[in-house]
Parts: C-alpha cells; structure tokens; sequence
C-alpha cells in the first residue's frame, strides 16, 4: 500500500506499507531507506500525515462508468454551475448591479450611487457590452456633475471616471475594428497601414478622456501609454501626439534590416476565436505533418484539434478526434505518458480561480491515429480536483516511463509516479516537492549533470523552489544556494541553454501586473516592479544572475511564452505572450533574438510580432517543412468579451541550415524527453557545437517533441551526439547532410530520413553508437 491508496488516514498502515516498499526496492541503498523513513516520521510529527479521517475525495457524476463519460459528465456539471462561481465568466454580475443600481434609495450618499454605476460599467465591459459600459460611465460623469460638491475628492473621482472611459472606449474601438478584422496588420503594434482603424470615432473619445486625464496627471505612465496607442489606432501617430506626451520611434527598437514575420492564421484554416488558453503543435495521427489543438479556459469552451493536410494547411477534425464535450484548458502539455508511440495531451483547468477552480484535469490517450479518449479516472489522476495551469512531464527515476509532476495553485503540489503499465500513484509526500506557494509554472532539467532531472517551480507567492533531484526518489529544495529565488511574483520558465556552453539555465519571467509597471519600464520611468530573470549555470549546480548584461531585465508580464530558433543560426530566441485581465492591459507580445549567446536584442516592432492581444499558449513549429519555424500564438483574454483569433507568425527565412531530430527511445521513453542532442559544425573554419534537449519548450503552449536545430551557414553536421541520461549511454553519428528530418531510435547504429521532405537516402548508416 502506498501513500496514495485511500486507507481511512490509518498511519500504521501506511507506515507499514512505506517499510515493506522500502524493503523490497533494489532502487534504494540501506542509507537511502533511512533517509526515506526519517522524512516519513518527521511528516507524521508534523502532522503532514495524520491519523484523521481522509482526506476528501471528489465527487464525480457517472462514477463507476467510463472514465471518458465520467469526465464528459463532470465538465457539463461544471460548465452548467460555474457561471455563479466564475468571477471572469459571471454574466449575471450586470444584472444584478443594474438592479442594485434601479433600487437605490433617492437619498442614497452620492459616494454609493457613483461606486454602483462604475462596478456595473465593470461588469458590463467584462461581458463584452463595451457600448453599454460606455454609456453607463458617462451617466456617472454626468452624476458627478450634479453632485460634485458634496461628494469627498471630486477632482480625483472624476479622473478616476477619464480613465474608465478612456479604456472603455479603447474597447468599443477594438470591438468595431479588430476583433472581426482578419488582416495581417490588425493589431500589430505599432499600429500602421490596414491596422488602422476604419471607424475612429470610439479612439477620438479615448483620445479626449486619456488628455483630459493627463492634463492633471501630467507624469502618468499607463496614460502616457494608451494614448500614443489611441493617436496609432487613428493613423495620427506621431504627428498629432503633443510632444510632451510623445513616444519616439527609438522606444520601439525598430530595426529596418530583421526580416518581418506575417500572421497567416486565416490562410491556413485555423479559424480560431476564443477566450485564453493553451496550444500544442504536434503530430498528432503518425503522418510526420504537424498538426494543432488548442483549449479555452471557459468552462464552455470546446477543445479544437487540426490536422495538418500534408501542404501546411489544416482542417477541423475536432469531432473526429473524439474531443467533442472537453471543455476548458487554460494550458496543456503533450507526452507519450504510455510509451505506445503517439502524442497524448494533458489539459490542465482551473487555474486563477482558487475554491472555485476545483475542475478536474484530463489526461487524452492518443490511439495513434488522432483520436483521443479521456483516461484521468482510469489512470489514477482523478482522485482529487485541484486549480492549476502547468504540469511538466519526465522519468525521473530513470526507469524508462513519464512520471508528471502537477504545479496546484492550492493546497500540496503532486508529483505522480507512473508504474510503467499506464498507471500513476502519488509520491509527492515522500518526494519531498509539495511546492505551496501559489505555483504558475513547473519545469525538470538536469541542471547538475547528474542524469537525474531537477525540478524547479516558478511561483505567485513566495521565493521560487529548485528542487534537487538526490537520485533516491527524494528532492532537496536548493534555490536559496543556487541563487534562483528571485523574481518575486513570477510566471513562465523554462530550463534551456542559450550560449551553447552544454550546460541548462533557467528563464523566468516576472508577473506584477499592471499596465503601469509595463508603461513605466517601457518609457524609461522608475518603477517599484521585479523584471525578468536569466540565469546561467555553470554545470555543477550553481548559476549565476546574467539578466542586465544579456539586456534582459524589463517588465514584460508575460504569461504564455515559449522558445526557438528563428532564423536558424543556432543560437535560442523567445517569444513572450504578454498581458493581465484588464482590458486596460494593452501590451505588445514581445520577441527577443539572441545574439550568439552574448546577449539579447529586442525584435519585436522589427520582426511584425507586437500583438497587443493577450497572448497565451506559445509554440515555435515547423508546419510547412519548409526549414523554418513559425511561431503559433494563442490569443484571448479571461473576461467573456475578451475572445480573439489565434495567429500564426509565418517565417520570412533567413538563409540558414538546419536538421530536425525525433528521438525514440526504447529502454528511455519512447519520445526521449529529457535526452539532450549536440550537434557539432563547422562554420568559418571553426567548429562549434549546438546544444538541444528534447521537450516542448517553455511551461505556457506545446511545441513539437521532435527537436528543430538552426545550424547557421554550416553545410555538413561533423558529428551529431544524443545522450539518454537513462542509460547513461551516447550514440554517435558523423558527417550529416544538413537540411533534413531525421529519426534516431535508442540503441541503433542507423538514422532513419523522415518523409515529408527531401531526403537523400531512405536509411543511412554513419557512425555507431557508444
């Protein structure tokens, strides 16, 4: 018996069945068991475990049926009871402050009426009725009018209501022109060309509030901010913007020679349009074309899955897929969590919403051929509900099968051993990694070189946690000695190397959200916010801070995100989702290219990439075969009247070489997820080597298993290494053509040419594996 078995709380048996697990594992050295057992008994003084009665364990409709009608009929109960519960999905909160409003008292103190009509105006635009907030705020500016002598700091109450509308208007101008617009430029900041609007009288309105606002708060970031956005919308930016509230172009970072990326989504199929969520691109039916799902994190909103039609378009094959009824998702990840083969999804649900996020995670069993079913009862990940947006995939025991670890955002984080057969237990407690500190992003890397992944946990609330992996099934907390606490209140990560020295670092993004610690840093001003983090490792567990001299160390609010190489030089770039709720939050999405490892160099405005909608699920994919990576964004926010249209970034190319890489493991995992790929080149007479590890990338979208590696102007691959830290073992092959999609199956001494692109050979043997 385990931890995880449901026993009553009975501490002798549990205790009993840790002393027998102890002793019948080969895995476990006598000291380790010690080790082991003086954590059990310090739990059981904590009361960590107790003898209580147990714990709760949800409830689910349909409960003895089908674990994919049980989980069909959980999500109709949560998306029929959820509205109440929801604070960014509540449609009832209008009418209900509408009839507190109706119902006020004539005497009510002014102060009352004027906070009613503004949380209504709130409601209102939060449920999309944008016109309707508008005129709600300008009865209450009219209201203050009236009774602005007997209503305390009236002054500030009125700037207070400038703003409001000035943002209220900024969305009925979005809701007018853009959200329908399907044009490339819409929305791409800054905003010029066909993004401009056709109907500018609601950005006049924001114009004249947002001036009116600045006129008594000359100094004002946010405003300063949204109104240069406002004049662009107008196609009057720069020449109408009074000089003292002027962005110049030098703050965009412009640069006239980086190739511009398009958004293409239309084109494609992809006829996308919801709330925030995840997307994963991946291959989802065997045929080596990559294929889309995304999710919404509306309790309403239906998973969608495309599949790729071999010519880099896509069709909706959601009903065939067997998604139909899978609502909400704010992220995903994909593994083969069943060595079988195939791509399987985890949805992840109820993040942000504390209480009242208790829905159920899902985890899809691919059949191989695009079609998936929900197993999450059947495989031992059902038992409790818990809020959460990220969860992060690897074997880290090293026993050749996907273990998942689950970042919850209340009560104990849970990290889920997987049994080899299909089936995960729980072994958080005896693991050590409960996290508890409000996570918003997990990932593993072997940050040590030790071949056991590590674990580290990007967190809202409190100091961030690395958790060494000690080989013996515990993990030991070391972020306070490795240097990685910081950034307080912070969101996406992602182990990676971006200098190519062979060894991981950690990325992580701060999250103090409000629009005007982004306003502020943008504009040079001080502000109070943390800024991102970069820090590099030295191989041996330490990292040092390199954030200021990588020319990193803004406020960009970025939730999803994700890494690649565009323009295949070899050296990682990334992308940053940006945002908040608010639809004050108006932001560019954000790409920085890396410069050869040295630094890091803003492209954003260069590069056509500055979406100013919330940007969530991230992924870097190469869905035409045409040698390049495209970068897939999902995009939307929380509030019902937030929806928006996915975009797709086409690739402009950049004349550089490359080699795409899909593992499969077979004493490893079968997708080879934590192996690390080096690929050695020759370029301008000196070698150099390129480093991958096999993943999806960062903790916010899902890009492809299979690994796309940019080779600069090289034109052979000298040598290409992957190392599989389960077997401690290395296969080496030499003398690469470059430009090609390869498969390496563990143990062969043979690479294997993927269709769906020009290849020379059909199999081809070079080199042997050590």
């Amino acid at each position: 018996m385990t931890i995880a078995q449901k026993c009553g709380g009975c501490c002798k048996i549990i205790l009993a069945g840790m002393i027998n697990g102890f002793s019948g594992c080969h895995r476990f050295s006598g000291c380790q068991r010690k080790l082991a057992m003086k954590r059990l008994i310090l739990l059981l003084a904590l009361g960590v475990i107790g003898c209580g009665p147990a714990e709760v364990t949800e409830t689910n409709p349909a409960e003895d049926g089908d674990s994919h009608q049980r989980m069909l009929a959980t999500l109709k109960e949560i998306q029929a009871s959820s509205t109440d519960d929801q604070p960014y999905l509540n449609d009832g909160r209008q009418e209900q402050l509408a009839q507190q409003l109706e119902s006020l008292p004539a005497n009510v103190p002014p102060q009352v009426k004027l906070k009613t009509q503004l949380q209504l105006s709130e409601a209102q635009l939060q449920a999309g009725n944008s016109q309707q907030a508008v005129e709600q705020l300008l009865e209450a500016k009219k209201y203050l009018l009236e009774v602005a002598s007997v209503v305390p700091r009236s002054d500030q109450v009125r700037d207070l209501l400038n703003m409001k509308l000035a943002v209220a208007y900024l969305r009925l101008a979005e809701d007018q022109n853009c959200v329908n617009c399907r044009d490339a430029e819409c929305c791409i900041f800054p905003i010029q060309g066909k993004g401009v609007h056709r109907n500018k009288q609601p950005a006049q309105n924001a114009v004249k509030y947002l001036t009116a606002y600045l006129e008594r708060n000359k100094t004002d970031a946010t405003a300063t901010w949204l109104l240069n956005v406002a004049y662009m919308t107008l196609g009057e930016y720069p020449e109408s913007v009074p000089k003292k509230w002027l962005l110049s172009d030098g703050q965009f970072e412009l640069d006239s020679e980086f190739p511009k990326f398009k958004n293409i989504s239309p084109q494609l199929g992809l006829n996308t349009f919801s709330l925030c969520g995840g997307m994963i691109v991946d291959d989802l039916n065997g045929d080596n074309w990559l294929d889309v799902v995304t999710s919404s994190w509306d309790t309403s909103g239906q998973m969608r899955c495309w599949l790729n039609n071999g010519d880099g378009t896509f069709t909706d094959h959601t009903e065939e897929s067997g998604l139909t009824g899978l609502f909400g998702g704010l992220n995903m990840i994909q593994a083969d969590y069943d060595n079988d083969g195939d791509v399987d999804i985890l949805v992840l649900r109820g993040a942000w919403l504390r209480e009242s996020g208790r829905h159920p995670n899902s985890l899809l069993q691919n059949d191989g051929n695009g079609r998936f079913r929900d197993v999450t009862f059947e495989v031992g990940l059902g038992d409790h509900f818990y809020p959460t947006q990220s969860a992060a995939w690897a074997d880290y025991d090293n026993d050749g099968d996907l273990d998942l670890y689950i970042a919850n955002e209340i009560g104990s984080s849970e990290l889920f051993n997987n049994d080899g057969q299909g089936h995960f237990t729980n072994g958080t407690i005896m693991a050590g990694v409960p996290g508890g500190r409000y996570p918003k992003a997990v990932v593993w890397g072997d940050y040590d070189n030790d071949r056991y992944p590590d674990l580290y946990l990007s967190n809202l609330k409190g100091p961030n946690q690395l958790y060494h992996n000690n080989g013996d099934g515990t993990f030991t907390d070391v972020a306070a000695q490795a240097g990685v606490v910081e950034p307080n209140r912070s969101f996406p990560t992602w182990f990676w190397d971006f200098n190519n020295d062979g060894v991981l670092d950690i990325y992580v993004g701060a999250y103090w959200a409000k629009i005007g610690y982004f306003a502020a840093d943008y504009l040079g001003h001080a502000h109070a916010a943390a800024t991102d983090r970069l820090y590099q490792g030295d191989g041996n567990g330490g990292f040092r801070d390199v954030t200021e001299e990588m020319n990193l160390a803004k406020v960009t609010l970025p939730m999803g995100s994700n890494f690649g190489d565009i323009d295949n030089d070899g050296f990682l770039d990334f992308y940053l989702g940006t945002g908040y709720p608010d639809y004050a939050g108006i932001m560019p999405n954000r790409m920085f290219h890396n410069q050869n490892g040295l630094r890091f160099k803003e492209v954003t405005t260069a590069a056509g990439l500055g979406h100013l909608q919330k940007g969530h699920g991230v992924a870097f994919a190469d869905y035409d075969h045409d040698g390049d990576q495209d970068i897939f964004i999902e995009l939307g926010g929380a509030f019902r009247g937030d929806a928006f249209s996915d975009a797709v970034f086409q690739n402009p190319g950049f004349g550089n070489h490359w080699i795409t890489v899909q593992l499969v493991g077979t004493k490893s995992n079968r997708a080879g997820i934590g192996a690390r790929i080096r690929a050695e080149v020759q370029e301008d007479g000196k070698l150099r080597s390129i480093y991958k590890w096999v993943n999806s990338g960062g903790t916010f979208g899902g890009s492809p298993l299979r690994q796309h590696i940019g080779l600069g102007t090289a034109n052979r691959i000298e040598r290409l290494e992957v190392y599989w830290p389960t077997t401690d073992t290395t296969q080496v092959f030499t003398d690469l053509e470059v430009d090609q999609m390869i498969k390496i199956i563990e143990g062969e001494d043979k690479y294997h040419p993927i269709s769906g692109v020009q290849n020379s050979n059909n199999v081809v043997e070079v080199g042997a594996a050590h």
